[in-house]
């Protein structure tokens, strides 16, 4: 059986990002792991998310832009009593942005702070089947300062490993959602990091920013991050505008990356790139020698970039035409 899936785990939410007059700001839908799940689709990869959202208006507007991009919603978890996470997000001259903190509520804990274990467990025959076409499970570190949602996804992974599915962690490290957290607030920078790494020993692929490979493991060198790891995972690190430095195969090394004045917004920027990434190792196979990993990397820092030609996360996610015209004018 061909696999050809990948599975998205974690959260999905409400970016409130300060529009570009300063004057108030606009609503769009965003979470990583959703952002990742969307992008996939528009690149013809099938991928499924499974994550926990409230069972309010902007629930809704998630389920339908699932829907519109046909991403499978088999494992998507309703809340009735606590609402989808909105973030504050302020951004810079530049377009970088920043996160200023979470909407308040009456609630006291976020929908997807409460992701059931006892509910994949109850549709365990279903995921099993979905796990033998999965190549790839993708998820993040922001539901580990969730103890429910945590130990839902260390169960996840558990499951996934039964069916040899390739674990590719983006590490995304967002404080803010440990010190707003009422459930994780207390616990320490260390203790949060330290159960940070203990998750990321699960990854085949690592994906994370030069400035979480300083904290994490006190450099940016991909190759020797990899060494510090069980697994000997493979490694990108990005940073921003700057290139791109990898290990991935065994071989290290650099992609540059495409830059202009045009940038107005890098939420989901990131997460356009891991899409592209991963649509290159399934529609191409995974990258033997520095050429076709040179051009996974370029691909995929593309995807990143077109990502940040507008507002928003996954309104401005390219498809493959978009990509491509850009990689033809760009050679020329």
């Amino acid at each position: 059986m061909k696999k050809n899936r990948v599975v998205c785990i974690g959260e999905a939410l409400i970016d409130r990002i300060r529009n570009k007059s300063n004057k108030g700001f606009t609503d769009f839908l965003g979470g990583a792991p959703a952002n990742v799940a969307c992008a996939l689709r528009k690149l013809k990869i099938d991928s499924i998310f499974i994550g926990r959202i409230g069972s309010d208006d902007f629930g809704k507007r998630f389920i339908a832009q699932f829907t519109e991009l046909e991403v499978n919603l088999d494992f998507l978890q309703l809340d009735d009593d606590s609402s989808t996470r909105i973030v504050n997000v302020d951004r810079d001259q530049v377009g970088d942005r920043f996160f200023a903190g979470f909407e308040a509520q009456s609630q006291s804990y976020f929908a997807d702070e409460a992701l059931s274990k006892k509910l994949i467990e109850n549709q365990l025959p279903d995921l099993e089947k979905f796990f033998l076409e999965t190549k790839y499970l993708v998820t993040g570190t922001i539901l580990l300062s969730s103890p429910k949602s945590a130990e839902t996804i260390f169960f996840l992974l558990e499951q996934a490993n039964k069916f040899q599915v390739k674990v590719i962690i983006d590490l995304n490290w967002r404080e803010v959602f440990w010190d707003y957290s009422i459930i994780s607030s207390e616990i320490s920078k260390t203790q949060r990091v330290n159960l940070i790494k203990k998750f990321l020993s699960h990854a085949h692929v690592l994906k994370l920013a030069k400035e979480e490979a300083t904290l994490f493991f006190g450099h940016e060198n991909p190759s020797q991050i990899s060494q510090q790891m069980p697994k000997r995972p493979d490694v990108i690190i990005t940073d921003g505008a700057n290139p791109v430095e990898w290990y991935i195969n065994g071989l290290q090394g650099t992609t540059e990356t495409p830059n202009s004045q045009e940038i107005v917004d890098t939420t989901g920027a990131g997460d356009a790139f891991l899409a592209g990434f991963i649509s290159k190792l399934i529609s191409s196979g995974y990258p033997s020698n520095e050429l076709d990993i040179q051009d996974c990397v370029n691909f995929a820092s593309v995807c990143g970039f077109l990502n940040c030609l507008g507002e928003g996360a996954i309104e401005q996610q390219p498809d493959y035409e978009k990509v491509n015209k850009f990689l033809g004018s760009f050679i020329k």
